[in-house]
């Protein structure tokens, strides 16, 4: 979660501020309503697989993207119908303009 807040309130709750950012959160520190602070866990000996990820992980983190389930199975329920591959075939077929 992305909180903000003003220097003097940061003063006077850094205890309870870095609590939070200790579960994950993240404090944006403003000054006469300007960012221009960014309290967060360290990243440092978890370096970022590439550069795309980290700027989507950034976007993510601003509420700009969100992102979808992982490519595994496991991530998806199964659905309580289940079709004779004949049909599924068919379907296919017909979709795609081969029948």
């Amino acid at each position: 979660m992305i909180r903000t807040t003003n220097i003097r309130t940061l003063k006077d709750r850094l205890s309870a501020f870095l609590r939070d950012v200790q579960r994950g959160d993240v404090v944006l520190v403003t000054d006469r309503g300007r960012v221009v602070a960014e309290i967060r866990q360290p990243t440092v000996g978890s370096p970022e697989a590439s550069p795309v990820e980290a700027r989507a992980r950034r976007l993510v983190e601003d509420g700009v993207l969100k992102l979808g389930l992982p490519n595994t199975a496991k991530a998806y329920r199964r659905p309580g119908i289940a079709l004779p591959d004949k049909v599924v075939d068919d379907a296919l077929g017909w979709t795609r303009g081969d029948r």
